[in-house]
């Protein structure tokens, strides 16, 4: 099974100006940045668990990715988030995105996201900026989270419990029966 171990904090622009300059002072390994768009289907099964499956298209390839909240004893108490994730990268999106529809899938919800990515000891570092907000994450083991915690020095952010898709679906504009955030 694969999972997603992971926390995220809410950022002012001064945060964020913040932490990127610590990464680079701790020599994380930058990886790029990306524009996403996400796309969000209901419908089926998915409408029974509590679970999401996301179409992430950005500008070199899209990803489907089939998440579902998993519990456990130390999630119970923690900011930080586990999930059964499993993802693999679709060589057309546009038809990933037609045989979905054609399954009965439905889009639901839309949202963008500008994403820079680090590499840092055991653990992934993003910088998020939505339309709704700017949002750090930190990925991998929890022992390597909380280690990256202390080395970017944000033991004073204010974490975020809600996923971005929750947060989409508040602050998003609704159209017809899709609701979508996006920059524009």
């Amino acid at each position: 099974m694969a999972e997603e171990i992971e926390k995220k904090y809410r950022l002012t622009s001064e945060q964020r100006e913040r932490v990127l300059r610590k990464l680079a002072l701790i020599s994380a390994a930058f990886e790029g940045e990306d524009f996403e768009e996400n796309i969000l289907f209901r419908g089926g099964i998915l409408s029974l668990k509590e679970c999401i499956l996301r179409l992430r298209k950005t500008q070199d390839k899209a990803i489907l990715t089939y998440k579902e909240s998993l519990m456990t004893d130390s999630s119970a108490n923690t900011d930080i988030k586990r999930r059964i994730e499993h993802e693999t990268v679709v060589a057309d999106g546009a038809a990933m995105e037609a045989i979905l529809e054609s399954l009965g899938y439905r889009q639901s919800l839309v949202y963008e996201k500008r994403r820079k990515t680090w590499h840092f000891e055991n653990v992934e570092v993003v910088v998020d900026e939505l339309p709704f907000g700017m949002f750090l994450e930190i990925e991998g083991e929890e022992v390597g989270i909380k280690a990256a915690e202390i080395k970017l020095g944000i033991q004073d952010l204010e974490v975020e419990p809600s996923p971005y898709p929750a947060l989409a679906a508040r602050f998003g504009q609704k159209n017809g029966n899709l609701i979508e955030a996006r920059f524009i």
